[in-house]
């Protein structure tokens, strides 16, 4: 026995969420007794185990094999550029649209032989744009659930981690998808000065509005990994009970990005290498970008060019291109760990406590207990969006994608969610009908930031 338990050993399962106000979901069905609670509904959704590959025995093996290249959950997109609606953060990004397997077109426009959109190494592999009839086609008033995914610092459509939450849910037809690429991400040119940030939620807000005009029956659903998942939260909370998304996902979250930037220089792993990876790929796509960023007078092209880590990445040119005078402050006004508590729609938190990029010290540990539309579920053991398992499956697709297809299948939308205990809920002041209350009666807006983008636009 003891043995077995080694060869296939298991790393533990916690749930994090609100003890005395749960979120009710009434399911598919008639009758009171149809209903769940999110807690129970995220509980039935996960394994209650976690054995993951025993030879990659911590959260720095199992991030390490995160970059061995490997390529087997085809997934294939069609794109489509979009032009910003806002005047503040103008440009183009681009969505990739989950569509069915093609062969490489020949069509020069579709994929983009001139390079108007594309980086000179041409378009990620499956991916091609959509030829104009195509895209006109495209609206549809079917009910099918859809799936608006965020990536990574640097990363893309392409990204294999997204592919494997993808694949399952796309394997029958049940859902479709799309990937909105942070701009001068996925091989994208970026069209204005404008380059992306960990609160970047604009893009996000233009394309999930899109989405509903042009599908007005699907259920929309959204899921974040890592910095896609701290832009995610920053939207929700921003979007709050206007929000347009039935549930989300979020995935290995930094959450506190100043807590998770004085982790990784407080040892030599967490600065020189992945502080230092990490820097050195935002490097790399500053550098695929300079000529754009470069007319922007406050960016200081050689001190970009000078930094080693993510931390004086982000001193030289998030600060100088959105007015932050240190990254501390950036990071304090970006992180996500606040957002949630704005969060009007049901929400899962997938965290593993041995991530070194996403550390555990960051973590919303209170804020989750004070919010009935949130449950958090970490992982002992598992990385920073590894949890890989014996034959390189990866453990988190499992609570993920049980958690959407409940959320899609099981539980009826058109029912408004029902707070245990509104009084309890985030922000609220409970009325005292007592006249002799006299005392203050705050206001706590976790939504409130210091960057002012709307002073901007008046002056």
């Amino acid at each position: 026995m003891g043995m077995l338990s080694w060869l296939r050993p298991s790393g533990r399962v916690s749930f994090f969420h609100s003890k005395d106000n749960n979120l009710i979901l009434k399911k598919v069905g008639k009758g009171t007794k149809q209903q769940i609670t999110l807690t129970d509904l995220c509980r039935t959704a996960t394994p209650k185990t976690c054995p993951l590959n025993p030879f990659l025995f911590n959260g720095h093996l199992q991030t390490a094999w995160t970059t061995v290249k490997f390529d087997d959950v085809p997934v294939y997109y069609k794109r489509w550029m979009f032009e910003a609606d806002n005047p503040m953060f103008s440009g183009h990004f681009a969505v990739d649209f989950v569509v069915d397997p093609f062969e490489a077109p020949k069509d020069s426009q579709l994929t983009d032989q001139e390079r108007k959109y594309t980086q000179p190494s041409g378009l990620p592999e499956r991916t091609a744009f959509f030829a104009a009839d195509e895209f006109e086609a495209l609206p549809s008033d079917d009910t099918k659930p859809m799936l608006v995914v965020l990536h990574g610092l640097s990363g893309g459509s392409h990204e294999i981690y997204l592919r494997h939450v993808l694949a399952p849910l796309i394997a029958d037809g049940a859902w479709e998808a799309c990937v909105i690429n942070s701009r001068g991400c996925a091989q994208t040119k970026i069209t204005s000065g404008v380059l992306y940030n960990a609160r970047a939620t604009w893009d996000v807000r233009q394309a999930v509005k899109w989405l509903r005009k042009t599908f007005p029956n699907r259920p929309l659903f959204g899921i974040g990994f890592s910095l896609g998942a701290n832009i995610l939260t920053n939207y929700l909370g921003e979007e709050g009970e206007a929000c347009q998304l039935k549930a989300a996902v979020l995935c290995a979250s930094p959450w506190n990005l100043e807590v998770s930037s004085v982790s990784l220089q407080s040892s030599w792993l967490g600065l020189e290498v992945y502080s230092k990876v990490m820097g050195s790929n935002m490097k790399r796509l500053f550098e695929h970008h300079v000529d754009e960023v470069s007319k922007n007078p406050r960016v200081d092209i050689d001190a970009v060019r000078s930094t080693k880590y993510l931390h004086e990445f982000d001193r030289a040119l998030q600060c100088a291109s959105w007015g932050y005078p240190t990254e501390g402050a950036y990071y304090r006004d970006a992180s996500s760990v606040d957002s949630l508590l704005a969060i009007k729609i049901p929400f899962f938190a997938v965290q593993a406590e041995d991530d070194p990029i996403a550390t555990v010290k960051a973590l919303p540990f209170q804020e989750i207990g004070q919010t009935p539309y949130g449950v958090m579920m970490t992982t002992s053991w598992g990385g920073h969006l590894g949890w890989f398992e014996l034959g390189g499956s990866r453990w988190f697709v499992k609570p993920v994608t049980n958690f959407l297809n409940l959320m899609a299948k099981d539980v009826d939308l058109e029912t408004p969610f029902v707070v245990e205990n509104p009084d309890k809920a985030p922000g609220h002041v409970a009325n005292n009908t007592s006249n002799l209350d006299v005392t203050p009666k705050p206001d706590f807006n976790p939504m409130r930031r210091k960057l002012d983008f709307q002073s901007a636009l008046l002056n």
